[in-house]
């Protein structure tokens, strides 16, 4: 059997995946999930072969659900589940983080399944990437971006997503367990790194870098 975790913030678009996905002998839906930090806990639980990430989930996004699920479970593969019209920057997000493929909330049937097929052989599944190594190649010349992103702290890039998803910095010391100063303090080191100067400039820069839903 392959256990899969479906995790998104619509419960419509986890049940359509449940749906589509036991249609297929031998493939089980084990667990789903809302946010990042219940994608987490589902992958802890569950142990699945396979997670279908929502690229951005709310609380904690896709990105860095991954990374946490790739420490704790590192056999479960990590599929990204997109709104579409993904650009080389994603892959490369996505493959600086360890998960094994990319799939589209607008694809057809055929690519959900192959993707389960490749992941459920340690195989990479990026749609129109023909293999692991054009999909490098192709991706090469985007280090720079990779390091742009990268320069922000886990946690810094949680207090982040939060910000923009719209918790003020009590809700957020709440949130993730910290105290308001830390908070602040994490807040603005990631603000200073990033050129913002205003919470709107935080906004768009969480958008711009797909950290929240526009």
């Amino acid at each position: 059997m392959i256990s899969i975790l479906a995790a998104d913030r619509h419960c419509l678009v986890r049940r359509g995946l449940r749906a589509v996905l036991e249609t297929h002998d031998g493939w089980q839906v084990v667990a789903e999930a809302a946010d990042g930090y219940e994608a987490i806990d589902a992958a802890i639980r569950t142990s699945p072969d396979i997670a279908f990430i929502d690229y951005a989930l709310p609380r904690m996004n896709g990105l860095e659900a991954t990374i946490r699920i790739r420490q704790q479970r590192p056999r479960t593969e990590v599929c990204l589940f997109t709104s579409g019209d993904d650009d080389d920057s994603i892959i490369a997000e996505a493959l600086r983080v360890g998960a094994r493929g990319i799939v589209r909330k607008i694809a057809p049937e055929h690519e959900l399944m192959a993707a389960v097929d490749a992941l459920a052989r340690h195989r990479t599944y990026y749609y129109g990437v023909e293999s692991e190594i054009a999909l490098r190649t192709r991706c090469t010349r985007l280090n720079g971006y990779s390091q742009k992103i990268a320069v922000l702290t886990p946690r810094e890039r949680e207090v982040v997503q939060l910000v923009a998803e719209g918790m003020s910095n009590k809700q957020v010391s709440r949130q993730l367990d910290l105290s308001v100063k830390t908070v602040e303090t994490h807040r603005g080191a990631a603000m200073r790194k990033a050129g913002l100067s205003s919470t709107a400039d935080l906004v768009r820069y969480a958008v711009r870098h797909h950290m929240v839903q526009p």
